[in-house]
């Protein structure tokens, strides 16, 4: 395999997870005799560009189908970040009924509903047709198709250049990360910007989250191969925001090089400088991160086991793509974890991939009463224990099995 943005042979093995089923490919009830499909999942290192990324073996179309079933909406935080961030992008760069802003992997219309809210001119570009119907029932305007060059050119000629394009958590979903950031340039306006928000590969490693991999994100980013990929399209970065969202996350702001000229912020050096001074360039912090990879797992397992020996029961919250990388890689079925609890209307009803756990409405939880929950979006977990807070009530506790295991 070859480096998806430079070229490089790749020979450094970050991560081997076994196989498992695409993340986000739920099963509905006929379907379960039926075989899925299963594929190596391997993290590579570019010891060139240092873009770690997920080894070949699957497409988009096949990750992002018309069924996807992640609705952003779903999470209260994750719609509150949104609105910030609307709020800041606007007052930052002073958008208003004359600008334009667009947001690639648009989703369900988390974000650009604060815009319409604010009266300022936007659209969506969102290829999974079951979210982006969600979108349009908001009064967004959707593209329902892959965004990349071909389509930028398009898009410019038809409705022409940008002010503002949000790219939030889509850059690690991005197989031709060229391509995509070609698409970037092409739309900006020549004193556009482009916000790019992804988690940072070095918070994944020093808190061991490897269940963010799954064959969609093809790519897990740092400050310096973002850097390079950006570099190569004509985008230059100027500054950079640090977020809590997943774990620690960055959010870039990038312009055209041969657009207005900005001033670059000293953080962008400093980052570098951490990061390098942190290991990211460097062989061995990748060499050294299997190891604790397969303590969680041994954990998880044996919490899992004792709790079936003492005939304890236990369930789980929240169908999570996350949390089918954790189970499948842990070997976790039905017969340790018996069901999965969601909110989000497409994933009730279906069972996870893989170890095809049923997934229930809330009201199941409540019902069945059980003495832990495994909180498998650790991500939110603030956001979930709180919603949760009646699993209290009847002495009820909660588990996270990353950064390590955790009862509380």
């Amino acid at each position: 395999m070859i480096c998806r943005h430079c070229g490089a042979d790749l020979d450094l093995t970050m991560a081997d997870l076994g196989t498992c089923p695409p993340s986000n490919s739920y099963l509905p009830p006929e379907k379960l005799d039926a075989p899925e499909k299963w594929y190596p999942l391997r993290v590579m290192i570019c010891q060139e560009c240092w873009l770690a990324q997920t080894a070949d073996f699957i497409g988009r179309e096949e990750c992002f189908s018309s069924t996807y079933a992640y609705f952003s909406s779903c999470s209260t935080s994750w719609v509150e970040h949104a609105s910030r961030y609307a709020g800041s992008m606007i007052g930052r760069f002073e958008l208003g009924p004359s600008s334009r802003v667009v947001e690639v992997a648009a989703n369900d219309g988390y974000l650009l509903q604060h815009f319409v809210a604010r009266g300022v001119p936007c659209y969506g570009i969102e290829p999974t047709e079951s979210t982006a119907a969600a979108a349009r029932q908001k009064g967004i305007e959707i593209v329902g198709l892959f965004f990349g060059l071909a389509l930028a050119r398009r898009l410019v000629h038809e409705r022409g250049h940008v002010d503002l394009l949000a790219a939030n958590n889509v850059f690690a979903h991005v197989p031709d990360v060229n391509d995509f950031a070609a698409g970037i340039h092409e739309m900006l306006a020549p004193n556009g910007v482009a916000t790019i928000e992804f988690p940072h590969i070095l918070q994944l490693i020093r808190q061991n989250f490897f269940d963010t991999i799954y064959h969609e994100h093809f790519s897990y980013l740092s400050l310096h191969s973002t850097r390079s990929i950006l570099s190569t399209a004509g985008l230059e970065i100027f500054d950079i925001d640090e977020l809590p969202t997943h774990g620690g996350s960055l959010r870039i702001y990038a312009r055209r090089e041969d657009g207005v000229t900005r001033l670059v912020s000293p953080c962008v050096r400093e980052f570098l400088d951490r990061e390098a001074a942190a290991g990211l360039t460097n062989p061995q912090i990748y060499k050294e991160f299997p190891e604790r990879v397969g303590r969680v797992k041994d954990g998880l397992l044996r919490f899992l086991l004792q709790v079936k020996s003492e005939g304890r029961s236990i369930a789980a919250f929240g169908a999570a793509a996350k949390g089918n990388t954790l189970l499948n890689y842990a070997g976790i079925r039905g017969d340790m974890l018996p069901f999965v609890v969601d909110r989000s209307p497409g994933k009730i009803g279906r069972y996870m991939p893989g170890s095809r756990i049923p997934i229930h409405e809330e009201a199941h939880l409540k019902a069945e009463k059980p003495e832990y929950v495994l909180l498998l979006p650790w991500n939110l977990r603030n956001e979930l224990v709180e919603q949760l807070g009646y699993v209290r009530d009847w002495g009820g506790k909660f588990v996270v099995a990353l950064p390590e295991l955790e009862v509380f």
